[in-house]
């Protein structure tokens, strides 16, 4: 068995559980790699592409932020992936840093996985220029001003929804305890197949949280009357400026992510611990 391991070095503790880690992996037979661009003996070194393709498993060690980024990567080759939480929260991760070990579980077939859904942003721009993002978490549309309220018109089946509201969020499941949680929306549990439309402090009292299912097709435009720059965010990240005439359509991807699970911290149990106070 191979693993590829993908840590985040600015996190808190990283270095010292990598170091931990590689003694754990060599004395227990499983040969490792990691990134040439960092030094740790006891792992095999190749270029980031390559992990992906080297390893059975990806192991990350930072926060969610650097699990949905290389979670994506992972579903694009088909591979399981399991955090080791060097942040704060570390809903995504199911191990902490003081229970490596467990990783050895890998090895003995005692895991589970679980399939996280994602979602398809394709935008086409003023020019007919087509990109299209995967999101694990969320697509944001915002304006760049504070307090700018903006128009967005969600087609859902030939309607359009109306919101004149600071933006909105499209979350999935797994994106439903993030920023979509803070603006008021739905905790959904990963394994139901919808996405959620969720308006940030939208100007009408009657604005609520949408669940969608998973079949649906959600076309979006946005613009602003007093031309506030207005920026589509995937997964915390801003990959584009929306202009009047850009077009935005988000369906379910036909990618998805593999989580693997090695203790009994289901969804529920995970959801007590990290989230008590909103339960």
């Amino acid at each position: 068995m191979e693993i590829s391991v993908l840590p985040n070095i600015d996190k808190r503790g990283c270095l010292e559980t990598l170091e931990k880690l590689s003694v754990f992996l060599k004395e227990s037979g499983i040969k490792a790699y990691i990134s040439d661009n960092i030094c740790c003996p006891g792992f095999e070194q190749v270029s980031e592409e390559e992990l992906f393709v080297k390893g059975d498993y990806i192991v990350t060690i930072g926060g969610d932020g650097t699990i949905i980024r290389y979670a994506k990567q992972a579903a694009a080759a088909k591979k399981p992936i399991i955090g080791i939480n060097a942040g704060r929260m570390g809903y995504l991760a199911n191990i902490e840093q003081n229970e490596y070990k467990l990783l050895g579980k890998l090895k003995t077939g005692e895991f589970s996985i679980e399939k996280r859904m994602m979602l398809d942003v394709t935008v086409t721009d003023e020019q007919g220029n087509v990109s299209v993002y995967k999101s694990l978490n969320e697509a944001v549309l915002t304006s760049g001003f504070i307090s700018r309220i903006i128009d967005l018109y969600a087609g859902i089946d030939g309607d359009n929804l109306h919101y004149r509201a600071d933006g909105i969020i499209i979350s999935t499941p797994t994106g439903s305890t993030a920023y979509s949680l803070s603006a008021g929306g739905p905790i959904i549990d990963p394994s139901a197949e919808c996405f959620c439309i969720t308006p940030i402090c939208s100007h009408a009292l009657s604005a609520k949280p949408i669940l969608l299912g998973a079949d649906k097709k959600l076309n979006v435009n946005a613009y602003s009357k007093k031309h506030t720059d207005i920026y589509l965010s995937v997964d915390g990240r801003k990959v584009c400026q929306v202009k009047q005439k850009t077009k935005i359509a988000i369906t379910k991807s036909n990618e998805f992510v593999q989580l693997i699970r090695i203790n009994n911290r289901n969804f529920y149990k995970t959801l007590s611990a990290k989230f008590s106070d909103v339960l």
